[in-house]
């Protein structure tokens, strides 16, 4: 498999190069020149298949000859080895809960798949490499809890200041060891700018290796698909019904997993994009114009971004080809105080607990449904509500228990660098650190 920048100014790549380098260098996101089609009978038998040998049939593809098949089967076996259930919420309504992994967050997976690749390819290295990754909640705990003392790999996070809950710059800020964060007085779109810049700039380039451990790098974006599989083949063993999906989005890496893997030959009876305000893409789904918007602060943190990266590579899925992308999916903006109504509602009514995220899917969903009595349908749970007790406990009027595994990090002191939303400043601290 080779990859091409959708700047179409850079030479193609293969899997190993795409990974390694995050970026292409005309500043464009990878993409792959084919888009596989799973083999026949693969999703018949996706109820019976292992979570890794789906997860392997699915990569290996995307990854080539660039990793020996039995290496690429251990690397899958620690990627998704903890699970990945469709739980019934309504009669209708289920959710794929993506939060059981070590940072209780769907990025676990594209995280540790990522971590494990990177460490492979980069084994002979004497020259460490830099993972630098902008974050708006979850990519940085699973990205710093994947790469947690990998040998030959520093990690640098930028993030929002103020932007993300306690829970979620615990994950960021208390681990030491390679970890470094980089509080950025800014919003999530300041820190990918920041990112961005750096990876084109010639002197830093010289003295790091970089790569991304956003979903703009493939080994982070590709390794989404695997938990379709497992909601689908979930739902299709229960209803015999392919699903409507509803996906909390916010950079669009997640739903643009989804998308590839329908592509592929997942059957999904249609897609949801559920944003908050941040509503570029819903407005584009709308009128058939894109335009970038300044972001916007809301209760679902993870999802405040007005210019998402991946978009571009949804619109290269379907060749720019607007009716095809507005047929497959509908957009929702969704607002705070429906976020919080929805938290409430759901858990007075089911006993379900949402984060404010699937909140937002989950209203999304219903909507949708509402007007397609016949259909079924499951939304992405993409983290556990511990995450965000701003936007819970008010809901609910009572605490959210804290999971024993959280305890003992919260516990932990916070270390991070304030840093202005210039690139001067990053630069300059990443020259001074090298």
């Amino acid at each position: 498999m080779r990859y091409y920048s959708l700047n179409r100014q850079a030479a193609t790549v293969d899997f190993d190069a795409a990974t390694v380098a995050g970026q292409a260098p005309d500043g464009g996101l990878y993409f792959p020149e084919t888009i596989p089609r799973f083999p026949a009978g693969f999703v018949e038998q996706l109820p019976q298949l292992a979570p890794a040998e789906v997860a392997f049939t699915v990569l290996q593809p995307y990854v080539g000859s660039t990793i020996p098949a039995t290496e690429l089967g251990r690397i899958c076996e620690e990627t998704v080895s903890f699970p990945f259930p469709v739980v019934p919420v309504t009669a209708r309504i289920s959710a794929l809960e993506l939060f059981h992994g070590p940072t209780l967050a769907f990025k676990d997976v594209g995280a540790r798949f990522m971590s494990r690749c990177l460490g492979y390819f980069s084994r002979h290295e004497t020259r460490p490499v830099t993972v630098l990754v902008a974050t708006s909640g979850d990519t940085g705990g699973a990205v710093a809890s994947g790469f947690l003392g990998v040998p030959g790999v520093e990690v640098v996070i930028l993030y929002p200041s103020g932007r993300v809950s306690p829970v979620q710059e615990q994950q960021l800020t208390a681990l030491g060891q390679n970890i470094r964060a980089l509080e950025v007085q800014g919003n999530f779109d300041d820190c990918q700018r920041l990112v961005k810049q750096a990876f084109r700039d010639p002197e830093l380039l010289a003295r790091r290796r970089f790569t991304s451990a956003n979903s703009i790098n493939v080994a982070r974006w590709l390794p989404q698909q695997v938990y379709y599989c497992y909601g689908v083949a979930q739902t299709l063993a229960a209803t015999n019904q392919p699903p409507v999906v509803a996906v909390p989005s916010g950079n669009f890496g997640n739903l643009c997993a989804g998308l590839l893997a329908y592509v592929s030959g997942l059957p999904v009876a249609h897609f949801l994009a559920a944003c908050n305000a941040n509503a570029a893409v819903p407005a584009y789904l709308t009128s058939g114009q894109y335009a970038a918007r300044p972001a916007v602060p809301t209760l679902s943190n993870a999802m405040d971004v007005g210019d998402p990266s991946n978009f571009g590579r949804i619109l290269e899925l379907f060749r720019h080809e607007y009716p095809v992308i507005r047929d497959l999916l509908s957009g929702y903006s969704v607002s705070d105080a429906d976020t919080s109504a929805t938290i409430r509602r759901v858990h007075e009514h089911t006993g379900y607990l949402l984060d404010p995220h699937g909140a937002v899917a989950y209203f999304a969903l219903e909507d949708y449904l509402s007007q397609q009595p016949e259909a079924r349908g499951i939304f992405l749970e993409t983290a556990h509500p511990v995450k965000f007790p701003a936007a819970v406990e008010p809901a609910i009027g009572q605490p959210v228990p804290v999971p024993t595994e959280l305890q003992a990090l919260l516990r932990q002191p916070k270390r991070s660098t304030l840093l202005a939303p210039e690139y001067e400043a990053l630069r300059t601290y990443l020259l001074e650190t090298a």
